[in-house]
């Protein structure tokens, strides 16, 4: 089955952007009325002499708009410089209208005077009006790539409703369009709503899917665990691309206040390579520089560490992540990146609907388990080398068919109908894995599954408004039948985590199905139920919950078990590692050749030797039989099949 990964289009040709978000040393915010063309030129030109092709640029909307009926004249007239200085080096730009919201700071045009940004139907007028006058001024520029309508909005404006908040929305892209932009836009609020969250703050990235062109996620969470927090950027790529747009990394980096050189570039490496083979097809670094000569200047006066997330220092000189961003630059063009796409897949890790439907009565910390549990999952899929397609259930039932593995982690909640069919996709020869999970809070606490019995072949033995803990810090399974890749009397053990609702297991009584492991006191933990071709697999214990809630824990041990439901399943998996911290997948390009990436999660360098069907080659055509990477490395093969 194929998985996302659409291009943008500009000008009918298909566009990559790889480049980062700028302010000019020269002011920072300000840079619009302390603008020196010199010093904006010495910058784009570092950019470029790394294989940066695009920034992503910002009208501070304070000074570019100064009172309701005007534009600053000399703004704009630095803003045309800022365009051709673009066009002599090469490089296009993403220009962001309402930048009312900048590191760590917030600042409104002065005649705002509080009126509400989504729904004063006169103030909207305003930004409509100011949409449009800037984009008539700048829209037959060559070097405009691409529009974004602000910069992280909800930080600014506030949550509101999503049908408001579409509306707000869609008409200031009608403004765009009536300005003459027919480049490419984009809200840039950074995908931060119900989709990638479980959180709700009106922006719904399927809602705004109607009328943009693209999503962009700001990425900047931070983790307990290393290996969650190298894959995060990626999880949430997935997610994004749920909808159907290309997903570019509108914003993502690492302040050098924050971490070492040598971590910043892994972060940077991690990152770039991972979500690339997630599905994105853009990447705008945050940001050009660092603004040590404006320590005394709001929002670096307060937020110090603010001033060094460039990628080049004060100097121009680059960073680290600048060299990231160019090694990877030309490994795109090794790849010929336009012209790949990811590699077809048979198994599909399910997200349920509850995240993003907003049912009723459901609540905001159960749409975050979905979100930890599935992302928990992941990580344990690249650790067992199944690259999976992330599908999400339709509203109100229902999943994509086609696949081999069906694994479902964790899972609370599925539509009625959704059980149903996963009897079905057993029954065409599927393998679907679903584990236990009672959620985390106390309200309607259990498992939300219809046909338990009909689908696992087990009587469910819980007691009324119950749930059985899980006294033992350590779950100990010990497999009674050999399973896939698992032997009779092989054991994996899994720490427990999480609180009074959710540390607890399903106590089960096997009627039809064959129990394949147990715990420590005998109980069924997994359960197969054969549905002819194919077979149902039931986990009483939530193993991707319980991880997804406890530090420095990967890797842990659920990925032999999804390893083991893939040697079940019969997956075709063309390269595979015995090493679950080297991750592997690839890219096909249109005319047959395939691109392996070998990823580590080895803070030393690591040389495996992976078994494939085929041939490793390096991209210069030598054939190899192992692959060497560098703490947190990442390396590119080719395979040929014989």
């Amino acid at each position: 089955m194929e998985r996302h990964s659409p291009l943008l289009t500009v000008e009918g040709a298909p566009a990559i952007w790889l480049g980062a978000n700028f302010w000019s040393r020269s002011g920072g915010p300000l840079m619009w009325t302390r603008y020196d063309p010199v010093v904006v030129r010495q910058e784009l030109q570092v950019l470029a002499d790394h294989g940066l092709t695009m920034t992503r640029s910002f009208f501070y909307w304070p000074d570019f708009h100064p009172t309701p009926d005007t534009l600053d004249e000399q703004c704009i007239r630095n803003f045309h410089d800022f365009l051709d200085a673009h066009s002599e080096v090469g490089m296009t730009t993403v220009p962001t209208f309402l930048v009312g919201h900048m590191s760590g700071e917030n600042w409104d045009p002065v005649w705002r005077n509080g009126r509400d940004l989504y729904s004063d139907v006169w103030f909207v007028g305003r930004q409509a009006w100011y949409v449009r006058e800037l984009t008539a001024r700048f829209a037959e520029h060559p070097a405009v790539a691409g529009w974004l309508l602000t910069n992280e909005v909800p930080i600014y404006g506030g949550e509101a409703p999503r049908p408001l908040v579409a509306a707000w929305a869609s008409l200031l892209v009608d403004a765009v369009r009536a300005g003459g932009g027919t480049q490419p836009v984009s809200v840039g609020d950074g995908a931060w709503g119900i989709e990638t969250t479980g959180h709700d703050n009106g922006f719904s990235s399927v809602d705004l899917a109607a009328f943009t062109d693209f999503v962009g996620p700001h990425v900047y969470r931070m983790e307990s665990d290393q290996i969650r927090q190298h894959l995060k950027a990626a999880y949430i790529a997935e997610l994004c691309g749920m909808v159907g747009l290309p997903v570019i990394m509108e914003e993502f980096g690492v302040t050098s206040d924050f971490v070492s050189p040598s971590g910043a570039a892994s972060y940077y490496r991690q990152l770039l390579y991972n979500t690339l083979l997630a599905g994105a097809t853009g990447w705008i670094a945050w940001n050009n520089t660092d603004y040590d000569d404006l320590v005394a200047q709001r929002p670096y006066s307060h937020h110090p560490f603010e001033m060094h997330f460039g990628i080049t220092d004060s100097t121009g000189a680059p960073k680290p992540p600048l060299l990231e961003l160019a090694r990877f630059a030309s490994d795109l063009a090794a790849i010929d990146v336009a012209s790949v796409t990811r590699t077809p897949v048979d198994a599909a890790l399910v997200v349920p609907s509850h995240l993003a439907a907003d049912y009723p009565f459901t609540q905001e910390a159960e749409r975050a388990l979905i979100v930890a549990a599935g992302e928990q999952a992941y990580v344990a899929a690249h650790e067992a080398h199944v690259p999976v397609a992330v599908v999400r259930e339709a509203e109100d039932g229902g999943i994509p068919a086609g696949y081999g593995l069906y694994l479902l982690p964790s899972v609370k909640q599925l539509c009625g109908p959704t059980w149903l069919q996963l009897r079905s996709l057993a029954e065409e020869g599927a393998t679907v894995y679903a584990s236990y999970c009672a959620g985390d809070v106390g309200v309607q606490r259990g498992p939300w599954w219809a046909y338990t019995e009909e689908l696992f072949g087990v009587q469910r033995e819980s007691a009324y408004g119950l749930v059985e803990p899980v006294l033992d810090d350590e779950v100990v399974v010990r497999f009674v039948e050999p399973f896939g890749s698992l032997e009779a009397g092989a054991t994996l053990r899994f720490t427990v985590a999480g609180n009074e609702h959710s540390r607890s297991f399903l106590p089960v009584t096997v009627t039809t199905g064959t129990v394949l492991a147990v715990d420590a006191h005998d109980r069924p933990v997994l359960v197969s139920q054969s549905h002819g071709p194919g077979r149902a697999v039931l986990s009483t214990y939530p193993f991707e919950y319980f991880t997804s809630a406890l530090p420095r824990v990967n890797p842990e041990e659920t990925w032999r078990l999804y390893d083991a439901l893939a040697v079940v399943a019969d997956l075709e998996r063309d390269v595979v590692v015995d090493d679950p911290m080297v991750f592997t997948d690839s890219l096909v390009h249109v005319d047959g050749r395939r691109f392996v990436f070998f990823v580590s999660q080895h803070p030393e360098p690591v040389t495996v030797s992976p078994v494939v069907a085929g041939v490793l080659q390096t991209l210069a055509g030598d054939a190899v039989s192992s692959v060497t990477l560098d703490a947190y490395g990442v390396e590119v093969r080719e395979l040929v099949y014989e």
